[in-house]
């Protein structure tokens, strides 16, 4: 895993979009609403938001980024691998090392209490018992009904 900064934001920014295409993510990567290079700088220049690059040998694998929040709450914020290393047994290692990443964050003002994150039916079919076997489990579920543009 390799920590990226403001400077890795075209790197995270087309990782992200490789994750999220095949399952249609919408936030970051589509609609007005798409972030730029700059937008991804900036996020990642927050206080508290932590971003790393899963790599295979020279590849890139996927991603994870943290945002620590005040009073110990820590979320994972994106979590997936590319097309290319899914099915291949890596998202496993990857959300254990990325809970670890979690629980061992530098606080903003208080030990970290609580790791947690969001999932949908968006996400790969094996996102959440993946997410279940690293001891998460559910807090809350919604349905929402979303008009989906392509």
């Amino acid at each position: 895993m390799d920590q990226a900064g403001a400077t890795s934001a075209s790197l995270l920014r087309s990782t992200y979009d490789r994750i999220g295409a095949p399952f249609d993510w919408q936030g970051r990567r589509t609609g007005a609403d798409v972030w730029s290079v700059e937008r991804w700088a900036a996020r990642l220049s927050q206080p508290g938001v932590h971003a790393w690059i899963a790599r295979v040998g020279d590849e890139v694998a996927g991603m994870v980024e943290l945002e620590v929040r005040p009073e110990g709450d820590v979320e994972i914020v994106v979590f997936g691998l590319v097309p290319e290393f899914v099915g291949r047994g890596f998202g496993a290692h990857l959300l254990t090392v990325a809970t670890e990443l979690a629980w061992n964050a530098e606080p903003l003002d208080a030990p970290v209490r609580r790791v947690w994150l969001h999932t949908s039916s968006r996400d790969h079919p094996h996102a959440r018992p993946n997410y279940e076997r690293r001891g998460f489990r559910a807090f809350r579920t919604e349905q929402r009904r979303r008009e989906i543009v392509r």
